[in-house]
């Protein structure tokens, strides 16, 4: 009796700290397996062993062990990775007890916490899943000055502590009329006004770490959440991601950035084509806007050859299912990447977008991103070009399980 209490004390253990499952041997055979390390492999095999890759190549090469689970398709990728979402926090119905992506109570809130409002049930998070994308870059949305932190997660997971692979991942800024104040008398309501307080904010967070460090014990100014975060952008811990879209708010982000020398995350960017030789010149990646962003106010001048045109240029681009204040109010970055490949990318280069230059931007391209041994297990299946519009997603791995299948 003692021994078979302590049997199921072990597996209830093993269930909450997410350890392997059943599906933990995988062998996955692909007709075509992009692995975004390299050329695609005809005819290859996968092996994920205890929530990791283990093994790839040709199907003549590997020998698939004894008692390992077998699943076929046509295609596959590694789990696809939405570079900039707000899943998670907008839900999928549109009312106002999913809606947890914008706090309009003060223009520069870098205290609030992603990983607090994130909500790993959503059915937001299953539904973009069943496409392929296994991770996304969350988190508050544009619409305030700093509107606070990213995350970054699995779309896997029953809690935030099971999903997530970086707690904060960057600290989100607008700097375009999405952030500017509309009634008469409040702030900001101007770019000039939006530029001062994000530079008084920055400065007050260089004069608070100093007056911290070198303060007496008694005469340490009191904690203040909200510049500790700024702190960490100033010291490059953090970068600062920036939506901005027109050219004269890109630049003046570039010029933000460059004042204080922070890491920076150019988000949306529809003008990016006209500062391509600026953009370069400061070595910065772009989140691109999604290519069926509706065109209109500040995005009235979007291509649908602009992720193109950086990439010839040697930027480092990413796509993103961005955020718009209707249901369900993101997309999904499997079809925005298929419409620049229809633009100016090719096949490798759209995949990319949303694989391994994704995961570059987001710094986790040691764990996801490229089917390679030692990163994580997770994969998307395929019945066909996962870029054609009537080709289905019929499976996702993550960590090594099996979280989504369709029978063949």
């Amino acid at each position: 009796m003692r021994f078979f209490s302590s049997a199921i004390v072990l597996t209830f253990a093993a269930l909450l700290s997410g350890g392997p499952s059943a599906d933990a041997q995988i062998a996955v055979q692909g007709k075509k397996v992009h692995t975004m390390a390299g050329p695609p492999i005809e005819n290859g095999v996968v092996l994920i062993r205890d929530g990791k890759i283990a093994m790839v190549g040709k199907a003549d090469t590997v020998t698939i062990p004894d008692g390992y689970r077998v699943l076929r398709a046509e295609v596959v990728t590694p789990g696809l990775i939405d570079a900039h979402s707000t899943v998670g926090f907008s839900g999928i119905f549109n009312h106002p007890h999913d809606q947890d992506q914008l706090e309009h109570s003060a223009p520069i809130q870098p205290e609030l916490r992603a990983i607090d409002a994130y909500n790993a049930r959503e059915k937001l998070v299953e539904w973009v899943r069943g496409f392929g994308i296994t991770t996304v870059h969350t988190g508050h949305a544009p619409g305030e000055l700093i509107s606070g932190q990213t995350t970054i997660v699995k779309t896997w997971g029953d809690t935030i502590e099971e999903a997530v692979v970086v707690e904060t991942a960057a600290v989100a800024a607008t700097l375009s009329p999405l952030a500017q104040k509309g009634d008469k008398g409040k702030s900001p309501g101007t770019r000039g006004k939006m530029m001062a307080m994000l530079r008084a904010e920055l400065i007050k967070a260089q004069e608070y770490v100093k007056k911290r460090d070198t303060a007496e014990a008694d005469k340490k100014p009191d904690r203040n959440l909200g510049l500790e975060v700024l702190v960490r952008v100033l010291n490059r811990e953090l970068p600062l991601m920036v939506t901005a879209n027109r050219a004269q708010d890109i630049t003046s982000t570039l010029r933000l950035a460059k004042e204080f020398n922070i890491k920076l995350i150019l988000d949306g960017a529809a003008e990016s084509y006209l500062l391509i030789d600026e953009i370069k010149s400061v070595g910065i990646p772009v989140i691109i806007h999604p290519s069926m962003q509706r065109a209109y106010g500040e995005m009235e001048n979007l291509s649908f050859e602009t992720a193109s045109k950086l990439h010839q240029a040697g930027i480092l681009v990413a796509m993103q299912s961005g955020y718009e204040g209707y249901v369900p109010k993101t997309r999904v970055v499997l079809l925005e990447a298929a419409l620049a490949a229809a633009n100016g990318l090719t096949f490798d280069q759209a995949l990319a977008t949303i694989t391994i230059d994704a995961a570059k931007i987001l710094g986790v391209d040691a764990r996801v991103g490229s089917v390679e041994p030692g990163k994580d297990g997770d994969l998307a299946l395929y019945d066909g070009d996962p870029f054609e519009y009537t080709t289905h997603c019929t499976g996702v791995i993550i960590n090594g399980q099996v979280v989504s299948e369709t029978p063949q």
